[in-house]
């Protein structure tokens, strides 16, 4: 937990100390424009809040698990809302010969197993996802303010890309750990409909017949090569495209109204959702086949991976499914900032942001 006197010393000081001016009146920017407040309590989400701005820290546990719950939403709504598009992704990968495309895809999924076959899976989806949205996002600001607390504001802001890596790597490991027998489990029940009616019926077999590690962390390798990249390059890449926007407009984020702002989340969010998908896809087309009964032969982890990746090849390991994961992930990703940033408003808080304190000095 940081402590508020060391953070409020380290980061930002009520007057200019390090370049930030904070106002006696504050206003923050949130998801609907300006806001005034008379006695602040909190500050604008593109500022770091100083000891001055309230009796306690913004940055206590409380607000570690504001963060935590408002990842958990933004990560279990979208995944879940995207199970249909997943549920063809993954068919594409497991039978490249059948599913050809997304759109033929959705059509034989409905025309042999009904419409409602595009909800396989979406307990575990859903379930899986707010767990694992919960560690990744609330880890995240755990780590990155943790970080930036012990470089101080100028150094904290010209590593902060560093920062956003390093940060969402552990975060991410430490998620993983709890998403991936949710991933088995849906993974299982999307290759193979008939093989349980329910989530807890799917994992009770699967234990049954491979243990608990050969059932649910058969794909742990897998999913962090897929996962801990994807997450790196989410966070840092919608960093620097949202930066990136904000310099060609020639403004900033406190100057621009609650609306636009939101825009220019979404639309980094879209850029960093691709990039990601781009560069985790191998390891998400391996995950996908490890998880089909049989794939590999009968050898250890290790054996199976390789025997996979070698009969399906390294093209077809990066391009099956990819344009489906493109609309998905960049889709998702956008959806993911913009909820977690509501959320977090709407618990009274916003998360922190980096600013570079030698701006206000030119």
């Amino acid at each position: 937990m940081l402590d508020h006197r060391s953070i409020a010393s380290s980061i930002v000081t009520p007057r200019m100390a390090n370049g930030i001016h904070m106002p006696g009146s504050l206003r923050a920017t949130g998801a609907f424009g300006p806001t005034s407040f008379a006695t602040p309590k909190m500050s604008s989400p593109f500022m770091i809040p100083s000891a001055a701005e309230g009796a306690k820290s913004e940055y206590d546990l409380m607000y570690y698990l504001k963060g935590a719950l408002a990842g958990g939403i933004c990560c279990g709504v979208t995944h879940g809302a995207m199970t249909p598009v997943d549920v063809v992704k993954t068919r594409m990968q497991l039978s490249p010969l059948e599913y050809t495309g997304i759109g033929q895809g959705f059509k034989k999924v409905i025309a042999e197993e009904g419409a409602g076959a595009l909800l396989t899976g979406f307990a575990p989806t859903a379930f899986g996802y707010f767990i694992q949205g919960w560690f990744k996002f609330g880890g995240v600001e755990f780590f990155k303010t943790q970080a930036a607390e012990k470089l101080g504001p100028q150094a904290g802001w010209d590593n902060r890309t560093l920062i956003y890596l390093s940060s969402a790597a552990v975060a991410e490991f430490i998620a993983d750990i709890f998403l991936c027998p949710l991933e088995a489990t849906r993974i299982r029940l999307v290759s193979d409909p008939s093989y349980a009616t329910s989530m807890p019926g799917a994992m009770s077999k699967m234990v049954a017949e491979s243990g608990v590690i050969g059932a649910f962390y058969a794909g742990f390798g897998p999913i962090l090569f897929k996962q801990v990249p994807y997450t790196m390059t989410k966070f840092a890449v919608q960093g620097a495209a949202a930066e990136a926007i904000y310099n060609g407009l020639g403004t900033k984020p406190e100057a621009m109204s609650g609306s636009a702002n939101i825009g220019i989340s979404l639309g980094s969010g879209v850029i960093a959702g691709v990039a990601a998908a781009i560069i985790s896809h191998p390891a998400d087309t391996l995950l996908s086949k490890i998880n089909k009964k049989g794939a590999g032969g009968s050898g250890g982890i290790v054996s199976r991976l390789a025997n996979i990746a070698k009969e399906t090849g390294f093209v077809k390991l990066a391009t099956q499914g990819l344009a489906a994961r493109c609309v998905m992930i960049g889709t998702l990703t956008a959806g993911q900032f913009g909820i977690f940033d509501s959320v977090m408003g709407a618990l009274g808080t916003t998360k922190f942001h980096f600013h570079d304190p030698s701006a206000e000095h030119h």
